[in-house]
């Protein structure tokens, strides 16, 4: 995949890398991560499969940039990048990008630790001394700048006319797996490049499963559905989740559950705000389930960020360190789950402003 974003915005991304290098004392980054090497450069947001890359980004603190990659990829990257800065390995992959980058006044490369696999950490160390750097880009990534804002909200706009259609998608007879078809097909007519995630149709005891796979349950009249799904559009994600009542007259336990989650949802919505930390943004959903009695079936963080992937950070868990800062976008998803009949969720996205949140 390649993007339109201007040349300028890659080259400051990486200025803004290459500063941390030199406060770190690090030489280069040799950046693995599909997404990172995307938001740096433009080049491949995706890798063809986990143990298959596109290549690999170096930003290196003395301004000579490298990009790796093989031969199907050469006039992909030739688009983006300079030919004096490419190196298109073959069968001696390892050994020429070590050389190219010596030649380049490297010498020693920090790496980074959550993406590169062990056999290609090995395979290079034979040739040039690693060291890791924990969260070298992702920091960068937090919060968005106003064209990731606006393709977030383009995307956001596709998955809120997907979820408009649900009930000609979400119709007795109908299988989860069917209508999850049904639900991709949507998201292409309207405008999405493809799935954010796989998409997650649910009928009652399934929906208990937060993250259930469509199967052969059947829609009925009278039952409960929880729909968790997203697009990418302009190399941006949207992640939302609804659940609904299929036929009429929902029970009262129902009507409870959904009512609860929403209120939570309010509340987490309601509160979040520059300076908020995530550990606090958790807990105004939690608080809520609390003073009703069933925060032990609340299971899982409030929400998580969402850019260029489904999930990034920051996460809004009770563990996590940190506080929210305009410009994070950030999922607020509580939900309810009762193995022995069913579960809810309701999800938004919401952009952290300067004195609130705005739901996209």
């Amino acid at each position: 995949m390649t993007a339109t974003t201007d040349s300028a915005v890659y080259a400051a991304r990486r200025d803004k890398l290459r500063q941390r290098l030199l406060e770190s004392g690090h030489q280069a980054l040799l950046v693995s991560h599909a997404a990172n090497r995307f938001y740096l450069s433009g080049f491949e947001l995706h890798d063809p499969q986990c143990n298959e890359t596109a290549g690999y980004l170096c930003v290196a603190a003395n301004g000579r940039d490298a990009l790796f990659t093989d031969a199907r990829y050469r006039d992909a990257a030739l688009r983006l990048w300079p030919a004096k800065d490419l190196c298109i390995y073959g069968a001696g992959r390892y050994a020429s990008i070590v050389d190219f980058l010596k030649d380049r006044g490297v010498s020693h490369l920090a790496f980074e630790p959550s993406s590169l696999s062990y056999d290609t950490h090995a395979r290079l160390a034979e040739h040039i001394g690693l060291t890791p750097m924990h969260q070298a880009v992702e920091p960068l990534r937090l919060c968005k700048d106003a064209d990731e804002i606006a393709r977030l909200r383009c995307s956001a706009a596709v998955n809120h006319a997907v979820m408009d259609r649900l009930p000609e998608v979400l119709v007795p007879g109908r299988t989860e797996a069917q209508a999850a078809w049904e639900i991709e097909k949507l998201f292409r007519e309207l405008g999405a490049s493809e799935l954010a995630f796989s998409s997650i149709v649910a009928v009652d005891a399934n929906a208990a499963l937060p993250h259930a796979i469509p199967g052969q349950t059947v829609i009925t009249d009278g039952c409960l559905v929880l729909v968790d799904v997203g697009g990418r559009r302009d190399a941006y994600c949207s992640d939302q989740t609804r659940t609904v009542w299929v036929g009429g007259n929902p029970p009262d336990r129902f009507r409870q559950l959904l009512d609860r989650v929403r209120r939570a949802q309010a509340a987490a919505l309601a509160g979040l705000r520059p300076g908020l930390s995530f550990r606090e943004a958790y807990g105004l959903a939690r608080e809520v389930f609390v003073r009703a009695g069933v925060a032990e079936r609340f299971t899982h963080s409030l929400g998580h960020g969402i850019g260029l992937e489904t999930h990034e950070g920051p996460s809004l868990n009770p563990s996590s360190e940190g506080t929210l800062a305009p410009g994070m976008v950030v999922t607020v998803e509580p939900g309810l789950y009762y193995p022995e009949w069913g579960g809810a969720r309701w999800e938004h996205m919401a952009l952290i402003t300067e004195d609130g949140c705005q739901t996209l």
